[in-house]
């Protein structure tokens, strides 16, 4: 059974997180290139394939003990949360233009620059914490990719109106909160319990 509960949590954290990423950016930058809807399928499988990685690791860390998996997730949102504060904002890279605007030339180039940029990364590293701190690979998942897919959306089709109108500076800083919230928790449930 699908917790909304979780799965809008997932969503609200991923979402913040990823918005000031590079890879939002990315996707302005191809959906500027190339047909909206080729980006997508390929940014959208990329990070579906993510997200199930991520699941997949933090179901495993369930198997540890309530009060290890709560110390760790903590610790890892704490980070997390300073990563955010403490990024630098860097330029984006050159993004290589495929020869033609095939779905499959146009989709590949999308996915694979997803799949490569993203691997690691925090928000990645926050969905397998979720998913291992709620034991709800599906919940934290569903949100965790529609999250994802959301800001890829937003990044396609019109990212450089929303980063004008919301300094990109305040959504980093909504979300260093959030996993600050989160890690603070996590750590008095491991101490509490």
């Amino acid at each position: 059974m699908i917790s909304f509960t979780v799965t809008a949590l997932a969503f609200g954290v991923v979402f913040l997180a990823e918005l000031p990423d590079k890879t939002a950016l990315a996707g302005l930058v191809l959906g500027t290139r190339y047909r909206a809807s080729y980006v997508f399928a390929g940014v959208a499988a990329a990070f579906a394939l993510h997200v199930a990685l991520a699941v997949a690791a933090g179901s495993v860390l369930t198997l540890l003990p309530q009060q290890i998996v709560h110390a760790l997730t903590g610790v890892l949102f704490l980070g997390g949360a300073a990563m955010l504060l403490l990024k630098k904002d860097e330029d984006e890279d050159e993004v290589r233009r495929p020869e033609n605007q095939s779905f499959w030339k146009v989709a590949g180039a999308g996915f694979m620059l997803i799949l490569i940029a993203e691997f690691g990364d925090l928000t990645q590293i926050m969905t397998a914490n979720l998913a291992a701190r709620y034991d709800d690979p599906l919940s934290v998942g569903l949100g965790a990719v529609l999250a994802l897919w959301s800001v890829a959306g937003l990044g396609i089709l019109g990212g450089k109106a929303l980063m004008k109108r919301v300094p990109l500076r305040l959504i980093t800083q909504i979300a260093a909160l959030l996993m600050l919230g989160l890690g603070v928790w996590s750590l008095w449930e491991a101490v509490a319990g």
